[in-house]
């Protein structure tokens, strides 16, 4: 029986409450996780202005031995340089600057002589635009002040946690819903399993649970396997053998207009997990924050229920 999706007489009250939820967590931690995240920024920045001697050594050798630095020298020019915009400007292969910046290293099968010529293109481009308002020392030729490295390093901070904003509030949002779950659980005797115990999702045993599990299933055509991530796998204290438990996808939202973009996600993991495990998979949502009315009646029809974040007690309706 679903518990809420086939209650549309109480979702706008629903939707209210949940849009209130939102915007009081976000009002009062937002800004606290924003000024945690700006401050180690601005100490990476302050690294990177000391490993290239305040951006005066800009060299294939420091790109090579310090990949990380290369989100900040693409904020530290005039204008900033988006990722795709650097590949393009410079004539380099995306794998080279995506292996930097997402996994910190330079690709390993590169060969090195193009490894080479691809950071020398790469450093021009950085060094031509470098933004001189920020670094006045560099036009006069002269050591900076401690005051406008410091200066210096606040603003290409300020860049950076401004071009990805939205996703530092949306990890600190999702870090706290499976917080709140895991406490819900932990409060009720469930016993928490960490990730990478070897289990899978259906071997936990009855009255445990775990977070970002991934789960094979089966392409829509063919017989090719892919893993999809779940967010909080519980398998309930009352499970019988061979019983699935139930999976639960932590969703947060601060406007509407994202959410009706996503909402067919859900409908592919659901699709993908009824095709692998049967109809007889436990497959739900857990909202905070702007999911209205035409996001629910989707979801409903998809055969999708869902979990208030402000109603977390409804959990024990789905067996847990």
């Amino acid at each position: 029986m679903p518990v809420n999706a086939d209650k549309p007489h109480l979702w706008k009250k629903d939707i209210t409450q949940s849009v209130d939820f939102y915007n009081n967590w976000f009002l009062e931690f937002a800004p606290i996780t924003y000024k945690e995240t700006r401050l180690s920024t601005t100490q990476q920045v302050e690294s990177t202005l000391i490993l290239t001697a305040n951006f005066t050594n800009i060299s294939r050798e420091v790109l090579y031995q310090h990949p990380f630095i290369l989100p900040i020298l693409r904020m530290a020019t005039a204008p900033p340089i988006a990722r795709d915009r650097l590949i393009g400007l410079a004539d380099v292969r995306p794998n080279l600057v995506k292996n930097m910046e997402e996994k910190l290293r330079i690709p390993p099968r590169m060969n090195p002589e193009e490894i080479n010529s691809e950071l020398d293109k790469i450093c021009l481009i950085i060094i031509r635009l470098l933004d001189k308002d920020i670094f006045p020392w560099l036009e006069s030729d002269r050591q900076p002040t401690d005051i406008e490295v410091s200066r210096a390093a606040t603003i290409v901070a300020d860049r950076l946690c401004g071009n990805v904003a939205d996703p530092i509030i949306r990890n600190a949002q999702e870090q706290r819903q499976l917080s709140t779950i895991r406490n819900w659980l932990e409060n009720r005797g469930y016993s928490y399993i960490e990730t990478g115990s070897g289990l899978q999702f259906n071997q936990l045993n009855p009255g445990s649970f775990s977070f970002r599990m991934n789960i094979s299933v089966k392409q829509p055509k063919g017989s090719k396997q892919i893993n999809i991530p779940i967010d909080t796998i519980i398998m309930p204290f009352n499970s019988q053998v061979g019983e699935l438990p139930l999976l639960i996808e932590a969703k947060s939202a601060g406007d509407y207009t994202n959410t009706n973009k996503r909402r067919k996600e859900e409908a592919m993991k659901i699709n993908q997990l009824r095709n692998t495990y049967g109809k007889s998979i436990n497959f739900v949502l857990f909202l905070c924050g702007y999911f209205d009315s035409g996001y629910l009646g989707y979801e409903a029809a998809e055969g999708i229920d869902w979990i208030w974040e402000h109603r977390i007690d409804d959990l024990a309706l789905f067996g847990v």
